[in-house]
């Protein structure tokens, strides 16, 4: 990892100086808010991809001769056909007391965005969506400039997988490469320091070698750019196995990124607040750095649903804080920003995590 300066140091240096007060409040779920608009196929195509394709990138395609594809459930393309969706959820979510909103680019890659061949509009999506959470972030902060909001720049998963074979007849058989992984990644960093991002988050991680083509395509981008951002990362313990996807235990995921020395390492997903307390102890424990945790709303019903309420998750969010195991706290699937507020309230006026180096100085 280099040693570069900051971009921003000045939004560093507040970052800095609110993990250091008190416990930060990270937004909700996207998809979850999402879905509550009802949103049809038109919506997600608008003008521009009314046809089921970008008419800018192709204006003389027939749409008779060769027709688009359906769009519905790619929710990364609302930030050019319904960003006024989008930017309302930003703000439900800063109203609620949120002190960093992540960007709606959660499948913003060229891997991902291949289901829908949108491959060549990834920059475009990931800069809008840091442009659109900044918008929201510096219009609620002006109103209210009681303290810094943030704009988390995030780089997802995406939909396939390096080091496991999607073909259990195949164990060899790989659906992609850690060159691919790189390139997209890379791509969409640049979009997201581009729109004005304050720190980039290599999120809802189960395949660390994805993480890690991750991780250096963001180091690339600041070599190039000669200045850097802080990052976090968040690892996804898919089930009570207490394991990712690829095999890691929290603590073999947290030795496996230390070395991009990030702000933060946190879990997200998969697992609600009860399930998910005993994998954040553990990352509280080893890690050199701040720790986050947004879990999801419980666990799913049997349809899919997540039911539990947004005082249930504050009070077992309130036990994390109070028993030292957290810097930065939020939601993943099914919260909404009733949970968010809640847990603001529930984490308010209690220390954050102390850093290992601080306590190893005292001791």
């Amino acid at each position: 990892m280099s040693h570069l300066p900051y971009l921003n140091p000045a939004r560093v240096r507040a970052l800095e100086d609110a993990l250091a007060r008190r416990i930060l409040v990270i937004d909700g779920a996207m998809g979850t808010m999402v879905q509550g608009y009802r949103l049809d196929e038109a919506d997600y195509r608008g003008t521009r991809f009314v046809h089921g394709f970008d008419s800018q990138h192709e204006p003389g395609r027939d749409p008779a001769l060769q027709p688009g594809h359906d769009l519905k459930g790619n929710n990364d393309l609302l930030v050019l056909t319904r960003p006024d969706v989008i930017g309302a959820i930003h703000t439900a979510y800063l109203d609620a007391g949120a002190d960093l909103v992540e960007t709606n680019t959660f499948n913003a890659t060229s891997v991902s965005q291949a289901d829908y061949h949108l491959e060549h509009i990834v920059y475009e999506l990931n800069r809008e969506g840091a442009r659109l959470a900044r918008t929201c972030c510096d219009a609620v902060e002006a109103k209210d400039r009681s303290r810094p909001r943030f704009v988390i720049g995030v780089l997802g998963p995406t939909s396939r997988t390096a080091s496991i074979s999607p073909d259990v007849n195949d164990p060899g058989f790989r659906n992609t490469s850690f060159e691919e992984l790189r390139l997209a990644y890379r791509e969409a960093t640049r979009g997201l320091i581009d729109g004005g991002a304050d720190t980039l988050m290599v999120e809802t991680i189960f395949d660390t070698l994805n993480a890690k083509a991750a991780l250096f395509a963001i180091e690339e981008e600041f070599d190039a750019r000669g200045g850097r951002l802080p990052v976090m990362i968040s690892g996804t313990i898919t089930d009570l196995s207490g394991r990712t996807l690829s095999g890691q235990t929290a603590e073999a995921f947290y030795a496996s990124v230390a070395h991009a020395r990030p702000l933060s390492v946190g879990l997200n997903c998969a697992l609600g607040a009860k399930e998910l307390r005993q994998y954040v102890d553990v990352l509280s424990q080893v890690a050199d750095c701040q720790v986050s945790a947004h879990p999801n709303a419980g666990l799913p019903n049997a349809f899919g649903e997540y039911d539990e309420t947004p005082a249930d998750m504050a009070t077992l969010i309130g036990e994390f804080a109070r028993s030292g195991l957290l810097n930065l706290v939020g939601g993943c699937c099914g919260t909404t920003p009733a949970h968010i507020e809640a847990i603001a309230h529930a984490v308010a006026g209690v220390a954050p995590r102390a850093l290992r180096s601080t306590l190893d100085a005292a001791a």
